[in-house]
């Protein structure tokens, strides 16, 4: 029987500003069939978003809104739906709704805590640039459990909370521009590639 071949599942986070952020990172990343992306932003709870069909004009892999107990596979972007939260066990995603008392919103550090317990070293957080300091908590516990974090460099970012609050608390692998990030997991990525082909 074929063994099973784990895969990255890479978490971006973004929030005000990241929009852009995103759309540069995507446009300089080709698809790898051992990387899954899963994006997390901050969004109003009424807000209609076709970020899913703009976020597809800048990259060749399937671009959709995640759905609950949907199964990750490699070579695919997943969108955290408008209004919910999500998390990943066992390679499944899962979503819930965001009480509608809660005036903030924790939906990476939420999703990375899952990441720490249930993807461990083969997953990667990613923090692009947005207000707060959600994400910090959840980079943290990451860490902790051998997962890596890159942050977009603050120094030119639209909004520096997230991405400063990031670097202050944790040790982040890399702080790099929007494409400086794609081209570091490229690196990344790809030599573990080599690396399970080598050990086939």
């Amino acid at each position: 029987m074929e063994k099973e071949k784990k895969f990255f599942i890479v978490a971006i986070g973004f929030s005000g500003g990241g929009t852009d952020d995103l759309y540069q990172f995507f446009s300089s990343v080709p698809p790898f069939p051992n990387t899954a992306f899963i994006i997390i932003q901050h969004l109003g709870r009424d807000y209609v978003s076709r970020r899913d069909k703009m976020l597809a004009r800048h990259t060749d892999m399937p671009v959709s809104w995640a759905t609950d107990h949907e199964l990750v596979k490699p070579g695919h972007i997943y969108m955290l739906p408008v209004n919910k939260f999500m998390t990943i066990k066992e390679g499944y995603l899962e979503i819930y709704d965001r009480d509608p008392l809660d005036k903030s919103n924790w939906a990476f550090d939420i999703f990375f805590h899952s990441m720490a317990e249930n993807v461990k070293k083969m997953g990667i957080g990613i923090i692009l640039s947005g207000a707060g300091t959600d994400g910090t908590k959840g980079a943290i516990h990451m860490h902790q459990e051998n997962g890596m974090i890159m942050i977009r460099d603050p120094l030119t970012a639209t909004f520096k909370g997230m991405p400063d609050s990031a670097i202050l608390k944790d040790h982040p692998a890399e702080i790099l521009s929007p494409k400086e990030l794609a081209a570091a997991l490229m690196s990344l990525v790809y030599q573990d590639g080599l690396d399970e082909t080598e050990n086939d």
